[in-house]
């Protein structure tokens, strides 16, 4: 399904990455969300974001203060002329949020992943014009976050955009959530005019990874950033590792480099085509390669043999990621690469064998 999309509307700086929303992670109190709003829109910040409805993996810790700091939020965009966001996880939120005046709702990833949440949601914002945010789910299932998309874009919402926050994963070696690129870039082959916003808080998990994040983020092309920002970071009630102050976030925006995605160099166009030669020829040695896994699947079957050879494929992924390390390559790289081309030869060995 294609989707309706009209531009979210919201509001930018052209010096610097045009979406940008900070806050904290929680509306703690009405002093700090205040103190928050005040410092983040004296740098120039245009929207404030706040978790109202914090549950969180386990019960007995600070989930959020509900309906009490919705009038915190008013307040904020009275004094402050920012708008206001915050993420909505059931019908009632959304019909509160719209309530006290919030005027941009996100939607948070252990929601997107439940198709039952997200089609009640779609229902509860039937008629309602605001922009909402769809961040990808837990688990990187690509089709699970434009599903969820479509069901609130069938519902007649038209401002939509979605945000990127990483995927969850055993691996927490340097982020919190994996960033996984591949998988907001090919949203954006796929849905071209859809906004992508990057949340770095929750990819890295640590303010010291904010900076590269947003960089990197910027340098893919994606349209904005949703950052934690506190007043006071470490004194902060949820998630106080990925806060950072307006101050320090002011500083990573104003050193950020945005580049010109539309600028195209005969330099680049020349190494444009290079890419291409090398890209015809990588294609003629994968048809070279399984026109012999063919010639070896008519072996096997003559001579009864399986068609998995488990040893044969490990000695082929060890083999090939020690090569990968030598010519600047990851293994992981590497190894992810010979498993589709394994894939792809079991598959065609197969239909020989059952010929």
């Amino acid at each position: 399904m294609e989707l309706d999309l009209e531009p979210l509307n919201l509001p930018s700086d052209n010096e610097r990455p045009s979406c940008v929303i900070a806050g904290p992670c929680s509306a703690e109190t009405e002093e700090q969300v205040l103190t928050t709003a005040k410092q983040l829109a004296a740098k120039g910040c245009h929207m404030f974001r706040a978790g109202i409805w914090k549950p969180r993996t386990k019960p007995g810790g600070f989930e959020g203060n509900g309906e009490k700091a919705l009038p915190w939020m008013k307040e904020v965009k009275e004094e402050t002329g920012m708008l206001t966001a915050t993420e909505v996880a059931t019908p009632e939120h959304v019909e509160l949020a719209l309530k006290y005046g919030i005027d941009i709702l996100w939607i948070g990833a252990r929601t997107t992943a439940n198709p039952f949440a997200m089609q009640a949601l779609a229902d509860s914002l039937k008629g309602v014009d605001v922009p909402v945010l769809i961040k990808n789910p837990v688990n990187p299932d690509l089709e699970l976050w434009i599903g969820g998309m479509e069901r609130i874009n069938r519902a007649g919402v038209k401002r939509l955009g979605a945000i990127h926050r990483g995927f969850s994963s055993v691996d927490k070696k340097i982020y919190r959530n994996l960033p996984m690129w591949q998988i907001p870039i090919e949203l954006h082959r796929r849905i071209p005019n859809l906004p992508i916003i990057c949340d770095p808080s929750h990819i890295g998990g640590r303010r010291d990874l904010i900076a590269p994040l947003c960089q990197q983020a910027m340098d893919l092309g994606f349209d904005g950033l949703i950052v934690e920002s506190h007043c006071d970071p470490d004194e902060a009630w949820s998630d106080a590792r990925q806060q950072v102050t307006p101050d320090v976030l002011d500083y990573i925006l104003s050193l950020l480099v945005i580049r010109d995605e539309h600028t195209t160099t005969e330099g680049i166009r020349q190494l444009r085509s290079q890419i291409d030669e090398v890209d015809n020829e990588l294609m003629n040695l994968l048809a070279k390669r399984m026109r012999i896994c063919r010639e070896i699947g008519v072996y096997k079957k003559e001579h009864n043999m399986t068609v998995l050879q488990a040893t044969r494929y490990n000695e082929i992924l060890e083999k090939r990621g020690a090569q990968g390390s030598l010519i600047g390559i990851a293994p992981e790289c590497i190894a992810h690469i010979f498993e589709l081309i394994h894939e792809e030869s079991v598959r065609q060995q197969l239909e020989i064998v059952n010929q």
